[in-house]
């Protein structure tokens, strides 16, 4: 059974020139453990998706129809105390910037007694002996001592360590990680993709990693979700989609990453623009950008079809498909 389903899934943001559709009927789940990585260009919807998940969509934004499923029970239509309890119970989560995600007044060992404290049965002594083995699974040095600092004691790499561990810290069945490297210098990020990997490896935890880098996903998830317009363009299986992209939108982004073992003076790169929300064009939202568009392309918007091992929104992939590219 899946961890978390997210059906049909449509987030709106009401304005005074209309009503803008920021994400237009996403589908997916993840399973108990699995790593799912949502992929794609800025302003794609990608954390919106999460936004939405954890419950903390910026006004005016609002869930305007689908349904958000966590252990099978719905957890969109919840009331703010109730999905606080849930946030941080049964959902952890780590954002992009870890300041943002702490509390410069309190020492870091503080705010993980706090939440341990909050969602988990237990002593303080108990919390505080937990606090420091978190902190310790992390890759902390000296948890006794550091337990005690303030977070601005602490460099980049290692404050996003602290996050993971408060993330952790009531063991939650599903973590939302959004861009949780991308503040990091290159060795560090390494360091923390592979302790996400093992922390929620050994507590069972199910991820959503949400990134613009096709090498995390390509080095930490199981499947990959790729984001275009507000919409999935392409899911399926890691290898699958970076090695065999059904979506000509895929394509172009794995063509676009520098092949280290070919030398050559030009990047690929895809043509023109992601269209703004109140400027998607009618039919697949890729086709003004699409090498391969063809007339229906312009018409109508494809569901997921079957392609392969993945499941691609594109017409290429529809069995009764008789029309040309153009």
């Amino acid at each position: 059974m899946s961890l978390l389903q997210v059906k049909n899934l449509v987030v709106e943001f009401p304005g005074r020139r209309g009503t803008l559709r920021a994400l237009d009927d996403i589908s997916f789940d993840i399973a108990p453990g699995e790593i799912l990585g949502v992929v794609g260009e800025s302003g794609a919807g990608k954390s919106l998706t999460g936004a939405a998940i954890i419950g903390l969509l910026e006004p005016p934004g609002r869930v305007a129809s689908g349904q958000i499923l966590l252990e099978g029970q719905r957890i969109d239509n919840l009331d703010h105390a109730a999905m606080r309890h849930i946030r941080g119970r049964k959902i952890g989560a780590i954002f992009q910037d870890p300041l943002t995600s702490l509390n410069p007044l309190y020492t870091v060992g503080q705010q993980l007694v706090e939440t341990i404290l909050a969602h988990l049965p237990v002593s303080a002594a108990e919390a505080r002996a937990r606090a420091v083995s978190l902190l310790q699974d992390t890759g902390i040095s000296a948890p006794e001592q550091r337990i005690d600092h303030y977070p601005h004691q602490f460099s980049g790499g290692m404050r996003q360590r602290v996050v993971i561990a408060l993330a952790l810290a009531a063991e939650p069945k599903l973590i939302v990680a959004d861009e949780p490297t991308t503040a990091l210098d290159v060795s560090v990020q390494a360091q923390i993709i592979g302790l996400l990997k093992k922390v929620c490896a050994q507590h069972g935890a199910a991820v959503m990693l949400i990134t613009h880098d096709m090498g995390v996903i390509a080095e930490t998830c199981d499947r990959v979700a790729v984001m275009y317009a507000g919409r999935i363009a392409e899911i399926g299986p890691v290898h699958e989609v970076i090695n065999v992209p059904a979506h000509p939108y895929t394509a172009g982004l794995m063509a676009a990453i520098p092949d280290m073992t070919q030398d050559r003076e030009r990047l690929n790169q895809i043509d023109g623009a992601m269209p703004r929300l109140n400027a998607i064009p009618a039919g697949c939202a890729y086709n003004p950008r699409c090498p391969q568009v063809f007339e229906r392309c312009r018409r109508e918007r494809p569901g997921l079809l079957a392609a392969g091992a993945t499941r691609a929104a594109c017409w290429l992939h529809d069995k009764g498909q008789t029309g040309a590219a153009a």
